[in-house]
């Protein structure tokens, strides 16, 4: 029964609450105004009861439990207040929205469904917002493209109307030089597409699988490692037969005890789909963490509501990877977002792609490092640019990712410096890079050089001539296991 419309409570429209009418015990004196708001009882950090969730919605109780050996009294009904989650104006962003959006309201312009509804995906729209170089608008009258165009109206706000070169204009503008395939680009350069026992999972390290869970994301990146694959209008935007069959598969490996959420864009799905999904992860036993893997911080930060931080805070231990590219997407949008997200408990995590021209410096990833620590996201992995097709004018020598890390290393804190890795093309998984810190032995010293690049010695007593045991190599001794 609904308790509302029952009369037992009716809801203050004005103010998001829900009131009791006032009732008069049996000695004829009233009884008080109760007024009850949703942040009175947000649920704790985690859910020790599933059986208990699949009776909430958007992680709200339907009427108020009654503690034990309590006399239930009054049933009251638990009104969903508005989302008090809007972020405060930006005068940047309140100026471009007044002038390529001028029937939008600043509500309409914090509610990630709208941001959503009006992404810029042609040509007649970008045009409008930007001067567009002749090579752009190329790209963008050639139909028929791998990856389509996708950018959220924020993220449009963010880019320069007159300048094609700006770093992340060109990180989701095309160019004509997307169109060239140049030799070792591929696909599916890293054969995920092999590794999938079931659709929608990629099994490739032995206790971890990656979980594919929509093709779609809000803004779509230029150089995007599943550009074969997101943006697919064809496929919905999300399979619940598809889920059934991974989550089939994953509970019956018991092996598998981390599951990273990507796609496509994980937080572009509906809340109650995400919660389902979460759910049914949480209910097989030797699945330890879930990772989610997003760039809606980025893109799309409207998206990190408190209702979506109260869902995601009872499925943890949960993990999250941020896409990030250069600091100019740190706005204070951005930034809410993430210490919205951390201050539910979610550890986070940066993941960014070097790019030629973009931020392959060490000035502009030190910055981008640094204003990441600021708001609670620790620097996770620096990728080398995968081989995609039409990929060649975003990918730098490897030699400049190890100019960036061996520039951060020792000159700023450990926090801040990433590691930096090649996802091995043909399925060989992420291979770390350093530079060259040993540069060999001198007797029993191993010979070392620092950020400075001054050589040290450390006494690696035994390293050279290491004692052999009966029945093992001297390989074998040194790795300190059998083959």
């Amino acid at each position: 029964m609904d308790i509302q419309s029952a009369g037992y409570g009716k809801q203050d429209n004005t103010h998001g609450l829900c009131r009791l009418p006032r009732r008069r015990k049996e000695n004829g004196t009233p009884m008080a105004t109760e007024t009850l708001s949703t942040d009175e009882v947000e649920p704790p950090g985690t859910l020790s009861g599933l059986g208990q969730h699949e009776a909430t919605r958007n992680a709200f109780p339907a009427v108020y439990e009654v503690p034990p050996g309590k006399k239930l009294t009054r049933i009251v009904r638990i009104a969903r207040t508005r989302e008090a989650g809007a972020f405060q104006a930006d005068p940047d962003r309140a100026a471009f929205r007044k002038r390529f959006y001028p029937d939008a309201t600043h509500a309409n312009w914090d509610n990630w469904h709208w941001q959503l509804r009006h992404r810029i995906t042609h040509l007649r729209e970008l045009d409008r917002i930007l001067q567009l170089s002749d090579d752009e608008r190329n790209a963008l009258n050639h139909e028929g493209g791998l990856l389509p165009l996708a950018i959220t109206p924020y993220f449009a706000s963010l880019l320069e109307e007159n300048n094609p070169l700006q770093p992340l204009r060109r990180t989701v503008v095309p160019v004509t030089a997307e169109r060239c395939h140049s030799p070792g680009e591929a696909l599916d350069p890293l054969r995920e597409e092999a590794d999938s026992p079931v659709p929608f999972l990629v099994h490739r390290y032995p206790d971890r699988v990656l979980f594919l869970v929509t093709h779609f994301c809000s803004t779509y990146c230029r150089y995007c490692t599943r550009s074969r694959m997101v943006g697919n209008n064809k496929k919905p935007h999300s399979d619940l037969i598809g889920w059934k069959k991974a989550l089939a598969y994953i509970e019956a490996t018991p092996k598998i005890r981390d599951v990273l959420l990507s796609g496509g864009d994980p937080l572009t799905l509906p809340d109650e789909k995400l919660e389902w999904l979460l759910s049914r992860l949480r209910r097989i036993p030797h699945v330890e963490i879930v990772r989610i893997g997003t760039k809606a911080p980025v893109v799309l930060p409207q998206r990190i509501t408190p209702t979506l931080t109260r869902l995601l805070k009872r499925y943890h231990p949960l993990w999250m990877s941020i896409h990030f590219t250069h600091p100019d997407e740190l706005t204070p949008e951005t930034r809410a977002a993430c210490e919205r997200l951390a201050d539910a408990g979610m550890p986070l995590g940066s993941q960014t792609v070097l790019l030629s021209g973009i931020n392959d410096n060490v000035e502009t990833m030190g910055r981008l490092f640094h204003g990441l620590l600021k708001i609670r996201v620790r620097p996770y992995y620096l990728y080398q640019c995968d081989p995609i097709i039409g990929s060649a004018h975003f990918r730098t020598p490897v030699e400049r990712g190890l100019e960036i890390i061996h520039g951060l290393r020792g000159h700023t804190t450990g926090y801040a410096v990433p590691t930096y890795v090649i996802d091995g093309p043909g399925g060989a998984g992420k291979i770390p890079l350093l530079p060259e810190y040993v540069i060999g032995h001198k007797g029993t010293d191993l010979l070392l050089r620092n950020y400075k690049g001054d050589v040290c010695s450390y006494p690696d007593t035994g390293a050279t001539v290491p004692r052999e045991e009966p029945g093992k190599s001297q390989l074998q001794t040194m790795k300190g296991g059998t083959a």
